[in-house]
């Protein structure tokens, strides 16, 4: 049986290697479960302690999608099966802790790493790439934060990476699930390499026959620059929906009056652009909950850490298990698939700044640690 996640080690010329992990679920579109999730996180770390190893690669096996998102169905299952209270979830408190460490890790890695962002990523696939060194997307990139349609909200770091965008942006996109393609993540600094999606065989090679330097900086260069000639010739990328729009969605998504802002991206269902048509509806459908989560944590991400980031989403997911639409989402989009969620509250006015504080009350007893208190143990790379 293959492994969910493959590992495989890369001979160099020199005598450095390359170790490869590639997510190995293609009829799920790569979806993250928690095994994957601790396949990774041990293999990881054994790499950064090799030093025989140069970097590391994160892909995503079938051509379609990198990582289209994390376990739903294991979580519904779980939240099926608890009587109690947000901490009583044992398989929700093992995943998100499991999940965030190993987004973190990729985030502080000692080494470069390099994801190959080709096709969906969405979700979990998302805190994977996020944290890379050098994130690499193509023309066939896919790549979105929708919780919003499954009762959640963008977690895996989601909330620290688009409270630091433009305001206005980063509350267009938590609200509205749109979709970004390889110029409109570039140019918003989510992305740093665009290369096309069939050249990478010829860039694994490429890699491969380089002689990989010991220290860091000198191998982030090396890394860097093979990345950058692969995309050269390349045609000037055409500008994103997200460029186009830019302007008129970031003065009209800033500022702190949630109800002004939903009703502009609900009103983009009468634009002429298909693509804000689909922000629109995503908007429309989604939990208004969730909505609400969405600004309240862009809003409180603003300052924080990474790391503090982390655990302020770690609380509020063991909450949405419980309190919010979350089971609900999962329920209408993947278990009966009927499309017709149940939303509670079922309107934006009833999801108020005081309903949405119990998603920010330690669920643990009082005396025990954040679980992931030590996460800054890990100084962060620069």
């Amino acid at each position: 049986m293959n492994s969910a996640v493959q590992f495989e080690v890369l001979a160099c010329a020199g005598q450095r290697r390359i170790g490869v992990a590639t997510l190995n679920r293609p009829q799920t579109l790569n979806g993250l479960t928690l095994e994957m999730c601790e396949l990774l996180q041990e293999q990881l770390t054994l790499w950064e302690n090799d030093a025989a190893i140069a970097m590391v690669v994160l892909a995503g096996a079938g051509g379609k999608a990198f990582c289209a998102g994390g376990d739903l169905h294991g979580l519904y299952q779980a939240m099926q099966e608890n009587t109690g209270g947000a901490w009583d979830n044992a398989y929700a408190r093992r995943f998100f802790e499991v999940e965030y460490r190993l987004d973190y890790h990729i985030h502080t890695y000692s080494k470069p790493v390099l994801c190959w962002g080709s096709g969906i990523v969405m979700g979990g696939g998302v805190g994977l790439m996020m944290g890379a060194s050098h994130r690499v997307v193509t023309e066939t990139t896919r790549f979105a934060m929708p919780e919003i349609t499954i009762g959640l909200f963008p977690d895996v770091g989601g909330t620290w990476m688009l409270s630091r965008l433009p305001r206005g942006i980063g509350n267009f996109l938590a609200l509205s699930g749109a979709q970004l393609g390889a110029g409109d993540l570039r140019m918003l600094g989510l992305a740093d390499y665009v290369l096309p999606a069939a050249s990478w065989p010829q860039v694994l090679e490429q890699l491969r026959a380089l002689d990989w330097p010991g220290e860091r900086r000198a191998a982030d260069i090396q890394l860097g620059r093979v990345l950058r000639e692969a995309g050269a010739g390349l045609a000037a990328q055409e500008s994103g929906p997200l460029q186009r729009h830019y302007e008129a969605i970031n003065n009209a998504c800033d500022g702190a009056d949630l109800a002004a802002i939903s009703a502009y991206i609900a009103d983009l269902q009468a634009s002429d652009d298909p693509w804000l048509q689909r922000a629109a509806a995503t908007h429309r459908a989604g939990s208004p909950g969730s909505a609400r989560l969405c600004f309240e944590l862009l809003r409180r991400s603003q300052l924080l850490s990474l790391a503090d980031a982390f655990r302020q989403e770690y609380i509020v997911s063991l909450h949405c298990g419980v309190e919010g639409d979350f089971r609900e989402g999962i329920r209408a989009l993947l278990i009966d698939k009927d499309k017709s969620p149940k939303w509670n509250p079922a309107r934006l006015a009833d999801a108020t700044p005081a309903w949405v504080e119990r998603f920010f009350k330690q669920p643990w007893p009082a005396r025990q640690a954040h679980p992931l208190a030590d996460l800054e143990a890990r100084p962060q790379t620069g």
